[in-house]
């Protein structure tokens, strides 16, 4: 959660009118399966995000030795 509220510059009331209006939408039932993907996502998004940062790396590691 510290990953939305940062980006997104929320703070705890907002954070629990957002959870209140999504429950009402989508029901208790249908809320851990949303938690879940939106979850995953944060995940592949952060996994994608080291990858371009590691491909950056090494671009500027064989830039500096070809120096």
């Amino acid at each position: 959660m510290g990953f939305l509220c940062g980006v997104f510059n929320l703070g705890g009331s907002e954070v629990m009118l957002i959870l209140v209006v999504a429950l009402f939408l989508f029901g208790g039932k249908k809320l851990p399966e949303l938690a879940r993907g939106l979850g995953q996502g944060i995940r592949e998004f952060k996994s994608a995000q080291d990858g371009v940062k590691e491909e950056i790396k090494k671009q500027v590691d064989t830039q500096e030795k070809a120096d």
